[in-house]
C-alpha cells in the first residue's frame, strides 16, 4: 500500500509542485493550505509522514503548532519542516519539537523526494518489532546501535532518536573517551548553516532522551569550546 504523505503549504504553486514531485514517486499525497484545513485532514486520517511550512497565511508559527498536534497524536511520526525561515532559533525550535528534518527553501524536488524515502525507510525498520539482530548492530558498553534502523538502546531499553541525532551519537561513540569536535559533529548532521548552538541543542535533546529512561545517565560530556566526549559509566 502506498504511503500517505501530507504537505501543509500556503503557496498554491509550491504546493502543486511538491504534490506532483512526490506523487510521481508512488506516494499518496494530501495537501492543505492552512492550519485549520490540515487539522481537519488529520482528524480524518493521520499521514505516514508530514511536510510542514512554518508560516501559513497570517499565522507565523502555524507549522510549529501543527507539529505539536501531530506528535501528540503519533509521537513516532516523521515530520519535516520545509521553510524559508532558516534562522538558528527557528531550527532549534523545530528540533526541540521533535522534527526529523529541517529543510530550507528553495529545495530540489528530487532531493525532497529522496529525504522522504529515506525517512520512511528508517521509520518502517523501526516499526518492525519482529526484526532479528543484524550485522549492523553495534554495542559500546551498555549502548547498542542499529545502523539500518537508526535505533538506539540503552541498557536494553529502546530510545528513538532522529536521523540527525543518531548520526551525531554514532560519531561521538566511535572512539569512546576521545573528544569529538564541533566541526565533526556538524558534518554528521548533513545539514548546512549549522552552528555550535545547534549542536548543543541536539546534544541536550539526546541527553534528555537517555535521562528519560536512566536519570543517572552521564556518558555525554561537554568539552568547552571544542565539542563533546562519550565516557562509559
Amino acid at each position: 500500500m502506498a504511503k500517505n504523505i501530507v504537505i501543509v503549504e500556503d503557496d498554491p504553486d509550491q504546493r502543486s509542485n511538491y504534490m506532483d514531485a512526490i506523487s510521481k514517486k508512488g506516494y499518496t499525497v494530501r495537501a492543505f493550505g492552512s492550519r485549520e484545513e490540515a487539522l481537519e485532514g488529520f482528524d480524518e486520517a493521520l499521514p505516514d509522514l508530514a511536510i510542514l511550512d512554518i508560516i501559513l497565511g497570517e499565522e507565523v508559527d502555524a507549522g510549529f503548532q501543527l507539529c505539536r498536534e501531530l506528535l501528540a497524536r503519533a509521537p513516532d511520526l516523521p515530520v519535516i519542516f520545509l521553510t524559508e525561515r532558516i534562522n538558528e532559533i527557528d531550527k532549534i525550535s523545530g528540533l526541540r519539537l521533535g522534527a526529523w528534518d529541517y529543510l530550507p527553501k528553495p529545495i530540489s524536488l528530487d532531493y525532497l523526494a529522496e529525504r522522504i524515502s529515506s525517512l520512511l525507510r528508517i521509520n518502517e525498520v523501526r516499526s518492525d518489532q519482529n526484526r532479528k539482530e543484524t550485522s549492523s548492530e553495534k554495542s559500546i558498553g551498555e549502548l547498542a546501535l542499529d545502523q539500518d534502523a537508526l535505533l538506539v538502546a540503552w541498557r536494553g531499553e529502546r530510545i528513538d532518536l532522529s536521523g540527525t541525532e543518531f548520526r551525531m551519537l554514532a560519531k561521538l561513540v566511535r572512539m569512546p573517551g576521545h573528544a569529538v569536535s564541533y566541526e565533526t559533529l556538524m558534518n554528521a548532521t548533513m545539514q548546512s548553516l549549522v552552528t555550535n548552538n545547534t549542536i548543543n541543542t541536539h546534544m541536550r535533546n539526546i541527553r534528555k532522551k537517555f535521562e528519560k529512561i536512566d536519570n543517572e545517565f552521564s556518558c555525554i560530556k561537554s568539552e568547552y569550546g571544542f565539542g563533546y566526549r562519550w565516557l562509559d559509566q
